[in-house]
């Protein structure tokens, strides 16, 4: 449970930011646990309302035991919602209405929500503290996120024609000669409690807009926008650290572009990066165990690792036994080990250790299996950023 609380505070009203995220989704299965940048999005809203100064709970309304897991764990509390406030055509409104209710059954009181939705990942923590502010400071009855646009809107008619919405269809003015609208974004809106139990709706009374950066306001509805959102992460957000005590990684497709030539008779040729020589050499001069794992009984990935001198296990049909035996003889605990991919067979192994990594170029499936997906592609740096990373720690 996160709070901010201390003992002589526990009868204050209470900020509590609510994120309904519920098990069934149509379009994207499973959606509020697929991951953005490594991370599974319901555990992105938690970490977003817990970085933003003024909120003292975090709590997730869910029905998916998952879900509440990843919730849980990520330092949320976890409300049970009912079956029938869990359907497609239930709305966000009755699941924050039932969180109050169950909080306030609890004995908690509470004054001010924020109402985050997990299908927008880049949730801006500072822009939610200020939100939060308007609301406290009693500038605002309710409050949420947009972005500044100049675009022109248009609608169709029911002729199947254009008509223009926010502007003359004959004049076009500069950018800078014409007035600003906001895009409701969708991540966000802060609301005082007795106002929303009042209207049971997030918008009422003094309404202001919580600017926020056009870049963050993609909202997860399909797949496209999905991929589009994990493109995102890579380009705006900050590579954080890994804290692991040993690396493994895949051969082919990792320390290799995945490519390779053949001779006339049959010998392979595999390209790899000198950058990725060098992050082996500083991870074992710290001290940090690093394994190759193999499925290729290929000369090539042998006479790499002897290069590295690394330790090698190559020909393997199973990864995931060969993990857990060499942690359990090096007394490594799976849970403190980075395992990098980059296909479906690395998932086996991926799946048992704490920190499952995936190069750029991953598989689709090894991406949203992954903790951490890399900016690098297989044989372009990917085994020195991850190293780097660790060592960073």
């Amino acid at each position: 449970m996160t709070t901010r609380m201390n003992d002589m505070d526990e009868q204050r009203p209470l900020t509590v930011a609510i994120i309904p995220a519920r098990g069934g989704s149509k379009q994207v299965p499973r959606k509020n646990l697929q991951r953005v940048g490594g991370v599974p999005l319901v555990e992105r809203a938690v970490r977003a309302a817990t970085a933003a100064s003024g909120i003292d709970l975090v709590v997730v309304s869910t029905d998916d035991d998952e879900i509440a897991a990843v919730a849980n764990t990520a330092g949320a509390r976890v409300i049970r919602r009912p079956a029938e406030l869990a359907e497609d055509t239930a709305t966000s409104e009755s699941a924050i209405l039932h969180a109050l209710d169950e909080l306030e059954a609890a004995g908690e009181r509470v004054e001010i929500v924020a109402f985050l939705q997990a299908t927008s990942p880049f949730i801006p923590s500072d822009a939610l503290a200020a939100a939060v502010e308007e609301i406290r400071a009693d500038r605002a009855d309710s409050v949420f996120a947009a972005h500044e646009t100049y675009g022109f809107l248009w609608r169709e008619d029911d002729r199947g024609e254009a008509v223009a919405i926010n502007h003359e269809a004959a004049h076009r003015p500069r950018r800078q000669d014409r007035e600003p609208h906001h895009l409701e974004t969708g991540a966000f809106y802060v609301f005082r409690a007795a106002g929303f139990r009042e209207s049971r709706h997030r918008f009422f009374g003094r309404i202001r807009i919580a600017a926020v950066p056009e870049w963050t306001a993609i909202e997860i509805d399909d797949a496209d926008q999905l991929r589009v959102a994990r493109a995102l992460a890579t380009l705006h957000e900050v590579p954080g650290r890994i804290p692991v005590r040993a690396v493994v990684t895949d051969f082919d497709g990792v320390h290799t572009d995945d490519t390779a030539i053949i001779d006339a008779d049959g010998g392979e040729r595999v390209r790899v990066s000198r950058e990725d020589g060098m992050g082996v050499a500083l991870l074992r001069r710290a001290g940090v165990p690093l394994l190759i794992l193999s499925t290729e009984v290929n000369p090539v990935v042998r006479a790499r690792a002897t290069k590295l001198r690394v330790p090698v296990l190559h020909g393997l049909d199973d990864k995931e036994t060969a993990l857990r035996d060499w942690a359990q003889e090096n007394d490594v605990p799976l849970a403190d080990i980075a395992y990098l991919g980059n296909d479906v067979n690395d998932l086996p192994a991926m799946r048992i250790v704490g920190w499952p990594v995936a190069v750029a170029n991953a598989h689709p499936l090894v991406i949203e299996e992954a903790r951490v997906v890399l900016r690098r592609r297989g044989g372009e740096g990917a085994v020195r950023e991850l190293i780097e990373r660790v060592l960073s720690s």
